[in-house]
């Protein structure tokens, strides 16, 4: 348990960071589930569309520190050449 002033403050402000990344990276997961769900369903132009989407929301996470960049590189990478294969 924290004790000093600085250290109660620190654990304040952890839970709250923790609070936000977490709604982040749901946001994120949401968006790439929807991307995952086109491409089942074959559709070529919701994959794109929807893999359009969401990109800059995968960014959005690397700029404001959930997500490493090369692991977001790699998953928008790999989400791409699926959806071009649909074709």
């Amino acid at each position: 348990m924290a004790n000093t002033e600085q250290s109660k403050k620190r654990a304040r402000q952890n839970e709250k960071r923790f609070q936000i990344n977490k709604a982040r990276r749901s946001r994120i997961r949401t968006y790439l589930r929807k991307v995952e769900e086109a491409i089942a369903s074959g559709d070529k132009t919701a994959a794109t569309e929807a893999l359009k989407t969401a990109q800059p929301e995968l960014m959005r996470g690397v700029t404001k520190g959930v997500f490493h960049k090369n692991t977001a590189s790699r998953k928008m990478s790999r989400l791409a050449a699926r959806v071009k294969a649909l074709g």
